[in-house]
């Protein structure tokens, strides 16, 4: 039978029970407990009423077990006619499979001590006029699945699992951080002059004010705002946006969570980093190692260091003094890159950053000493100050945190600003003088309003920010970024059957 006759037959079923005017869909639901709490507390013969979707149904003469699940558990019906009476055991014949029901009755044992709802009384509360997929586990459309998310984990129990362990995860951090005198803080997703990180912004117009507006490329800006502002612990766990690529680690949208804390520096957050992914560990996994494809990964500290320039000069030459177009021909002297690129500074940034992700270990590893022209918005490191005060976080090769001792200098960081903005500029400039088309869609502007609050005198201070979605690939043995977003963005389609 294919699924429109299966839809057809539920359908049918649907105008039997509506012809009976049998109350379907209700707008209240019964007083009930979760099958989690009937479970935990069970007594025999105590009178429950419980709610949930009907996920077996077999009939045995006059009686009919069922199993009945809800987000807390699953629990056995035993519905027998005689004791629901004819008007009800008459439903039974238009029940499917996937259906919503409340049922009351009294609990109790069967003699191999599964425990069971002797039922009697039940109420349709949805009618599913779609099966559950069959044999779920064995769909090689993967792409479905992400499609459909909610028949993913009604079908799937291990992809329940995941999203249980992501709410865990986030709630192991704002406790984390909350105890440390950290107030958590929202700021806008709206931003007139997309800032705070690299990246192309997503661009909307307000009609009320006519102006144009990005979604949020990172929140840093607004947050060192309120160190300003006298907040000196502060963190919010922010849903960002960038209009770039899409693979197994990125995601449009995605979700950070960036610290802030005056009167610490760099080195601080190397210690915060490790002592808040370490009580994660503990607090969900009960131990200090992860288990990522297939390797065991040790997070006892302290974690290893490597610096980013003695790396990139190991491998391609290039030294911090190097401008863009000296950095692209060592590249291309090794074959990292084309003699047609004409590549900008942070894109030449991101070419070597990809190739050192091949070579890291699997432990973690802070990369550490990054070139300042890289760092528009961390301190110079006090004896050499073409290095900044900035580490990235790499586990099992992936980028997962990024870190600052910030700068809080508002001459220097408007400098720094303008040498970007004029970088940018020129890039583009060429690639029109090329005949090619521009993708850095920059924002020609300086954020005056930020170095305006800088100039009231910010405080000392480190800057912390961690992808939330790639630290939950690792603690959930993941190798997809799609597989701990419950709703990734995808092509459109036509239609979904």
């Amino acid at each position: 039978m294919d699924i429109n006759e299966i839809i057809q037959q539920r359908i049918a079923k649907l105008g039997a029970l509506k012809a009976k005017n049998v109350p379907l869909y209700p707008a209240n639901v019964p007083l009930h407990l979760t099958i989690g709490e009937a479970l935990a507390n069970f007594e025999e013969g105590k009178k429950v009423t419980l709610c949930g979707r009907v996920m077996a149904n077999r009939g045995h003469g006059k009686v009919n077990f069922m199993d009945l699940r809800d987000a807390t558990g699953k629990i056995q019906l035993y519905v027998k006619r005689d004791i629901i009476g004819e008007e009800k055991a008459a439903l039974l014949e238009q029940l499917d499979i996937a259906d919503i029901i409340s049922a009351s009755g009294e609990l109790f044992k069967t003699h191999t001590g599964e425990f069971t709802l002797k039922v009697e009384d039940f109420n349709i509360l949805s009618k599913a006029l779609r099966p559950l997929p069959e044999k779920w586990h064995g769909l090689k459309d993967v792409e479905l699945r992400y499609r459909q998310r909610y028949l993913d984990l009604l079908s799937n129990e291990e992809v329940k699992k995941v999203f249980l362990l992501r709410a865990k995860i986030i709630r192991a951090i704002r406790n984390f951080l909350d105890e440390r005198g950290f107030l958590e803080v929202e700021t806008p997703m709206m931003h007139d002059i997309p800032g705070g990180a690299a990246g192309r912004p997503f661009k909307t117009f307000h009609n009320e004010y006519g102006m144009d507006l990005f979604l949020r490329i990172a929140p840093e800006l607004y947050l060192k705002r309120l160190l300003v502002g006298g907040l000196d612990r502060v963190y919010e766990i922010n849903r960002s946006f960038r209009n770039e690529g899409v693979s197994t680690r990125h995601n449009p949208e995605f979700t950070m969570l960036e610290v802030y804390q005056a009167y610490t520096d760099c080195e601080g957050m190397i210690n915060l980093t490790q002592d808040l992914i370490c009580h994660i560990a503990k607090e969900v996994l009960g131990k200090e190692e992860l288990v990522y494809q297939g390797k065991i990964l040790s997070l006892k500290v302290p974690w290893a260091r490597q610096s980013f320039a003695q790396l990139v000069k190991d491998k391609f030459g290039i030294e911090p003094q190097d401008d863009a177009a000296k950095m692209l021909n060592k590249l291309q002297a090794k074959g990292y890159a084309s003699d047609k690129d004409r590549l900008s500074r942070s894109q030449i940034n991101k070419i070597v950053e990809d190739a050192l992700e091949q070579e890291l270990q699997a432990n973690p590893v802070f990369i550490t000493d990054y070139f300042t022209s890289l760092c528009p918005l961390a301190k110079v490191n006090k004896d050499n100050p073409l290095i900044s005060e900035r580490f990235e976080l790499y586990v099992a090769g992936m980028e997962i945190a990024n870190a600052y001792s910030e700068l809080n200098d508002p001459l220097e960081q408007r400098r720094r600003f303008e040498e970007e903005i004029n970088d940018l500029a020129s890039e583009e400039n060429k690639l029109e003088n090329n005949g090619l088309a521009s993708n850095s869609q920059s924002q020609k502007n300086v954020d005056n309003d930020y170095l305006l609050a800088l100039e009231h005198g910010m405080p000392p201070a480190g800057g912390l920010g961690i992808g939330i979605d790639r630290l939950l690939m690792l603690f959930t043995d993941q190798a997809s970024i799609r597989d701990v977003i419950l709703f990734p963005l995808l092509r459109p389609v036509e239609e979904v059957i």
